[in-house]
């Protein structure tokens, strides 16, 4: 733990002993760090986000106390006896117990807490934090357990740092997916479907131009796209593997007296169409890559617009080669990769070698071998990386790509993967130059990753303002009086018949009112017609950044568009 996260792990006891303090009745449950700050949880304590300001000022009279953070060992019996009124620190010395693990505490001034550790010297070292919202939390993640009181804050090591973050956190807030979708008449989520996304006329806009781009890109690059089910017999999941270290997040169903999951992967339905018929090496690399719609049973606890989600779909292939063809076949996915996000997106991005996992199918000298490859394509490039020790695939080692929005804030997306065993597992094999039977090497790969959270990360980045050819609506056209609205028909069926998405606004209102409107909108530009421009055959385009320009002949504007949109500008 860096320095840091030992300050917030520590505000997190600061919180816990104020709680203690002005709820008594409350009990403790856990108080970790994590990427952003902190939190912890409780039970039995009935607060609204009204009660944080005063819970924040008991914090701060603990902390001017300037109170040490002391560690001690304990016996389990002393332990126990000084957790028996809390029931949830109790389950945790349990397990401590079955593992055969130390039982630290650490106290600062009259309040104790069970804890590893480690913390920082003296209460009076917190020099700046927040407590920012409640939120609610099942107990161990588990929806069958009680749903707990769960507190959120971040402390810094200044105040020049809180008040950075707290004011990166009110732009992210402008720019929530969640908030500006539905403001935009993007999506929605319903109960009645809770975790899938029911994307509306304009979201499915959006949707479909990142589909249609990436199966252009496809073509290009010699990937053959396929239509696959979504429910399978669970002796293909045993088979796979999933079954074993994936089951928890299948939605599993009884179909004729038999266990069926819907797919949360593609990988082994596209094994099934390799092992279709005998292949050869000349057959290969095969390049397989599937649009289809995947679940995967998330708690309901951590699903958030569309970053988190039950239903969603991926830009997801596989691509099956010899060995010989792994080192090339994955450095054409990184320039892929880097096409995508650099001269597309114009985004910066980090890398990340990730490792095998502890819970993991196959030889560890197949592993060994997938992680040395991985590592000297990533040099050769090179690429830097660092190594993510344990995050590997179940089937394999794996390259992640971790972009940056326009805030600043980290999102792991792209992905891939290399798996020696997969094949092997379905026994799939393909004919050398040889003669004989060989096993083919699986590549998984995606680069938008899942298309919704691609879609929900591309809002808050552009803040809505989506580039011309992803926009739903790209030009408003406006009418000055209803005696223009001729004139703006015609305008709107030349930019319609030119493959651009209009829409016209010929309301009874003023044209400032619709301008306001439009922009709310977020639309690219916004185009009036009045007597002047009708007379003259012109149009009036008003582009995001305010300026307008008079006198526009039409086809000059729909040649300028279709440019903005070809080079994805």
């Amino acid at each position: 733990m860096n320095t840091l996260e030992a300050l917030r792990h520590s505000t997190a006891h600061v919180l816990a002993s104020a709680i203690r303090e002005l709820y008594p009745k409350a009990r403790l449950a856990i108080g970790p760090s994590i990427d952003e700050g902190f939190y912890y949880d409780f039970d039995n304590l009935d607060i609204s986000e009204n009660d944080l300001p005063k819970i924040e000022k008991k914090m701060q009279e603990i902390i001017s106390n300037k109170l040490d953070f002391k560690k001690s060992s304990k016996t389990y019996q002393e332990a126990k006896k000084l957790l028996k009124d809390e029931p949830y620190k109790i389950e945790l010395l349990e397990e401590l117990k079955k593992n055969k693990e130390t039982i630290t505490f650490y106290q600062n001034g009259s309040f104790m807490d069970l804890c590893a550790g480690p913390h920082i010297k003296n209460t009076s070292d917190i020099k700046a934090f927040k407590l920012l919202r409640l939120a609610g939390a099942y107990w161990k993640g588990d929806s069958k357990n009680k749903m707990l009181t769960r507190i959120y804050g971040t402390s810094f090591q200044s105040k020049k740092e809180l008040d950075d973050y707290l004011k990166l956190r009110e732009e992210a807030e402008k720019r929530d997916h969640r908030k500006l979708g539905v403001q935009l008449d993007l999506y929605e989520f319903k109960e009645e479907s809770p975790g899938s996304p029911f994307f509306y006329p304009k979201g499915t806009v959006i949707y479909n131009a990142l589909k249609d781009f990436m199966a252009r890109e496809y073509r290009k690059r010699g990937y053959q796209e396929v239509i696959t089910p979504l429910l399978y017999d669970k002796s293909l999941w045993e088979k796979s593997g999933h079954w074993k270290h994936f089951k928890d997040d299948m939605f599993i169903l009884n179909i004729d007296n038999k266990e069926f999951a819907l797919k949360p992967m593609n990988c082994p339905s596209h094994v099934l169409i390799y092992s279709s018929r005998l292949r050869s090496y000349k057959d290969l690399p095969l390049r397989i890559a599937d649009f289809a719609p995947l679940h995967r049973n998330e708690l309901r606890g951590v699903l958030g617009g569309l970053t988190r989600v039950r239903k969603f779909s991926q830009d997801d292939a596989h691509i099956f080669c010899t060995e010989e063809q792994i080192e090339q076949e994955v450095t054409n996915v990184i320039d892929f990769i880097n096409y995508i996000y650099k001269d597309v997106f114009k985004f910066e991005y980090s890398v990340e070698l990730s490792t095998k996992p502890e819970k993991a199918m196959g030889e560890a000298k197949l592993w060994n071998k997938a992680e040395a490859i991985l590592k000297n394509i990533l040099e050769k490039k090179k690429i830097k990386f660092r190594i993510n020790p344990g995050e590997g695939a179940f089937y394999g080692p794996k390259i992640d790509l971790h972009i940056k929005d326009a805030i600043g804030r980290s999102h792991q997306l792209a992905t891939v993967q290399l798996d020696f065993q997969m094949p092997s597992s379905f026994n799939i094999t393909y004919e050398g130059s040889d003669g004989k039977k060989h096993t083919p090497i699986m590549i998984h790969r995606a680069i938008f990753g899942s298309i919704e959270r691609f879609i929900g990360i591309l809002i808050e980045h552009y803040s809505g303002n989506m580039p011309l050819w992803l926009n739903p609506v790209q030009v408003k056209l406006l009418t000055f009086t209803d005696r223009n609205r001729k004139y703006a028909e015609k305008i709107l069926n030349e930019l319609v018949d030119s493959d651009l998405r209009v829409e016209l606004d010929d309301r009874n209102e003023t044209v400032n009112k619709k301008v306001f409107d439009a922009q709310a909108q977020k639309t690219n530009y916004i185009v009036t017609v009045g007597d002047k421009e009708e007379k003259a055959n012109t149009l009036a385009v008003r582009s995001r950044d305010g300026k307008v320009k008079f006198g526009v002949k039409p086809d000059d504007f729909i040649k300028q568009l279709q440019k903005e949109i070809k080079e994805k500008a």
